[in-house]
């Protein structure tokens, strides 16, 4: 309390009422002060407490100002806001005390603190217009404060921050359409290096032309399908299904010819590079594989909801024969050990091996030790 001071309630040319409390008490630290139920004042220089008498607090003081977290052993007490304070100037004005041993003082709100009151103060004492000279300039400051508070500031504020954020998402995507501009470039001297390569025109030795397709192979670089490069929306699916053969009958090969389409759609966005495909539109265009005449894979659903691109060439009965092979190599395996053995997923290594089940080639035996797949020996003391 030794940075109080008794005062009238008087304001400088230059100072400017903001806000005020009523039913305040004041706090000595941890201690309870004699000066209760009065009003708080908050103007752009000072803080007031006034009853009987007025005492007044430099926010030049203020060092920071936060509410205190209620107690759970005394739910009834009313909320509070502790003001951390600078040492008090020496040769200040009379004061309710001489020294202190603390370096806060306490408001105790009774009734209630106004959601805006805490905001308006920190905000003032944020703003030091105490130590602006030129009145213009601090009428200025105090209406910015004064707009920040209460519900009419808070919706300022949202607005400011929307504009803002709308403006870094504009100039995110504008730097995204350049950088795709710059990608279209470069795929349009891929091709003219491409073509000189073929053609071997131009001055391009063989050395030349091996480390220019190493770049490419490296850069992956593409020219992915794209809606405007077509016609209507059949045209670009049955265009996407043909770059999905061109680029997963490779890798569907050499997985067992089948993959997730979880797993296609990585592969085919990995390839297009910045082209990026939709869910959506991956899903449309493995539908269209079966309208494109000797299309090499296509599209299925396991009973399950599980949807995979498979090869024509590898129907039921090939997986089936293939999982027993495995299977009778072994005791028995788990659906892991399958996917291991057999260098597929999960979900596929299950699929597989209810199909060879459903086929009567294996048996399972599900316990406290998990699902496991045997040889189906019954079958074969049949024949």
């Amino acid at each position: 309390m030794d940075r109080f001071e008794y005062c009238s309630f008087e304001l400088s040319p230059d100072e400017s009422p903001v806000l005020k409390h009523s039913n305040v008490r004041l706090y000595d630290g941890e201690n309870k002060s004699q000066f209760q139920r009065g009003e708080l004042i908050l103007t752009s220089h000072r803080l007031f407490w006034q009853k009987d008498i007025t005492l007044c607090l430099a926010l030049s003081y203020i060092q920071n100002a936060v509410e205190e977290a209620k107690s759970m052993f005394n739910l009834t007490a009313g909320r509070k806001i502790i003001l951390y304070l600078s040492k008090a100037v020496p040769g200040k004005n009379l004061g309710p005390s001489a020294t202190s041993a603390y370096d806060y003082v306490k408001l105790s709100f009774r009734e209630g603190i106004q959601n805006e009151f805490l905001d308006a103060l920190k905000s003032t004492v944020d703003a030091k217009i105490w130590t602006v000279q030129n009145k213009s300039a601090q009428q200025t400051k105090l209406r910015e404060i004064k707009t920040r508070t209460g519900i009419v500031g808070i919706e300022r504020n949202i607005v400011e921050k929307q504009k803002e954020t709308s403006s870094n998402i504009n100039n995110a995507f504008k730097d995204l359409n350049q950088l795709m501009s710059m990608a279209k470039e470069m795929v349009e001297i891929s091709k003219n290096i491409s073509n000189k390569i073929i053609n071997r025109q131009g001055e391009i030795t063989e050395d030349d032309s091996i480390e220019i397709t190493v770049y490419l192979l490296v850069l992956s670089i593409e020219d992915p399908v794209t809606r405007t490069s077509c016609k209507n929306e059949d045209d670009y699916y049955q265009a996407l299904g043909n770059e999905l053969i061109a680029a997963l009958i490779e890798p569907l090969t050499s997985a067992g010819g089948t993959m997730l389409l979880t797993d296609a759609y990585c592969r085919i966005n990995r390839a297009r590079g910045l082209e990026l495909l939709s869910p959506e539109d991956l899903l449309n265009s493995c539908l269209a594989l079966d309208k494109l005449p000797d299309s090499p894979i296509y599209l299925k659903t396991y009973s399950s909801g599980v949807k995979v691109l498979q090869l024509k060439s590898c129907e039921d009965a090939s997986f089936v024969e293939k999982t027993y092979e495995i299977v009778s190599q072994n005791v028995f395996v788990t659906v892991e050990q399958f996917s291991r053995l057999a260098s597929v997923s999960l979900v596929i290594a299950k699929h597989r091996l209810l199909l060879a089940e459903t086929h009567g080639k294996l048996c399972r035996d599900q316990s406290i030790e998990g699902l496991r797949f045997y040889e189906n020996k019954f079958l074969l003391e049949e024949n």
